[in-house]
């Protein structure tokens, strides 16, 4: 284990060769912020992802890579999404992992329950993009402040809603504005269908009061800043996803690389875990915690967990009278009738054909610019 004015050294290090400013005892964004910055930022964290997936994923990227369509190969008028839950352990889920490889931003594994969905393109048999869902956190002031939730209704109520930590289209596709398309399955039938089968009937771990499988609302964030694919992103004349918000910046993902693992190893020597439930079960809450503890360890500021990168957060209500519901003013939810086809014929009509057909960019995309490994 390295001494505690090494680790000290190194997380400088680490930080500056990211691109953070550290000055009086702060770290700071660096000057004149854009989306390519921020993409710089995360550039270590993703690399550090990248090096450390497993053999198998390697192993398999020549299978994978069939997947990804080249660009010459669409015709954007056959496109025919469909929606396929990712089973664990499946060729499924190395696809979905090593697609999330590609994101601008590291993707996390999400929390607690878990749904995760590639859609495919049906008439090509390739990837059109991937939906992840996992636990919403507790505290999300944005959130909060838009459904109007006192701390008991929400203490109630958030187990109706999921949070999207990844969403979004790969190329060509992307090129089409499948990202729009992606982010409008996610409010569909399907989705919540799929919810309502996983959960429906199970009991919560610490409360232990059995869920009816209802789907109330998804939230996101933005990946760079304010998103061009979710603003203003309608269902004939309804707005799909409601801006809320900006995150505060707090995160690790800047001690996501390479440096993460010695301040594990460290904080798992010299602290102790925060107390919890015992239900959860022993150890350290996240990388969060472990991050935090061994800043205050090493005589660090725990606001260097602020890395200043605001994300948009986003609400999609998934039925008219979601706040209502969430509140706990209203029991019944009506929820919005959107299947994916529905959502595909309006998406094709409004962006895919029009976009074909003034942009051909997507077709000059390759999958052998998209492999990660020799």
């Amino acid at each position: 284990m390295v001494t505690p004015d090494e680790l000290k050294k190194l997380i400088v290090k680490s930080l500056e060769e990211q691109g953070f400013i550290i000055e009086d005892d702060q770290i700071k964004l660096p000057p004149d912020l854009d989306k390519r910055k921020i993409r710089e930022l995360h550039k270590m964290a993703i690399q550090h992802k990248i090096d450390n997936a497993g053999i198998e994923l390697k192993r398999k990227e020549k299978i994978l890579i069939q997947f990804i369509a080249s660009g010459k190969e669409i015709n954007p008028q056959k496109i025919k999404p469909c929606l396929v839950e990712v089973s664990p352990n499946s060729l499924d889920e190395l696809l979905f992992r090593y697609a999330s490889l590609h994101w601008s931003i590291p993707v996390s594994s999400g929390y607690g329950r878990r749904l995760r969905f590639l859609v495919m393109d049906a008439y090509h048999e390739k990837l059109i993009g991937l939906i992840g869902l996992g636990d919403p956190v507790f505290s999300l002031k944005a959130r909060d402040e838009w459904v109007k939730w006192g701390h008991e209704e929400k203490r109630q109520r958030l187990r109706y809603v999921m949070d999207a930590f990844v969403l979004g289209a790969v190329p060509p596709y992307s090129y089409l504005l499948c990202g729009k398309l992606v982010a409008m399955i996610v409010a569909s039938n399907e989705v919540r269908e799929a919810f309502r089968k996983k959960y429906g009937e199970k009991r919560s771990l610490i409360r232990m009061k059995k869920h009816d499988g209802r789907l109330a609302m998804i939230t996101t964030t933005s990946a760079l800043g304010r998103s061009s694919i979710y603003n203003r992103l309608k269902y004939k004349d309804r707005l799909l996803f409601q801006r809320v918000g900006f995150t505060k910046g707090f995160g690790e993902f800047h001690f996501s690389n390479g440096i993460y693992q010695k301040i594990y190893e460290f904080v798992s020597q010299t602290c102790e875990p925060t107390a919890k439930n015992s239900k959860w079960g022993k150890g350290f809450r996240n990388r969060r915690e472990i991050v935090g503890k061994c800043l205050k360890a090493l005589g660090l500021s725990k606001d260097w967990l602020n890395h200043g990168v605001q994300r948009e957060i986003y609400a999609i209500p998934l039925a008219s009278n979601t706040r209502e519901f969430l509140q706990g003013s209203e029991d019944i939810l009506f929820e919005y009738d959107q299947s994916v086809d529905d959502l595909f014929s309006f998406f094709r009509e409004r962006w895919l054909l029009p976009r074909a057909k003034r942009d051909k960019r997507y077709l000059d995309f390759t999958p052998e610019t998209y492999l990660l490994w020799e």
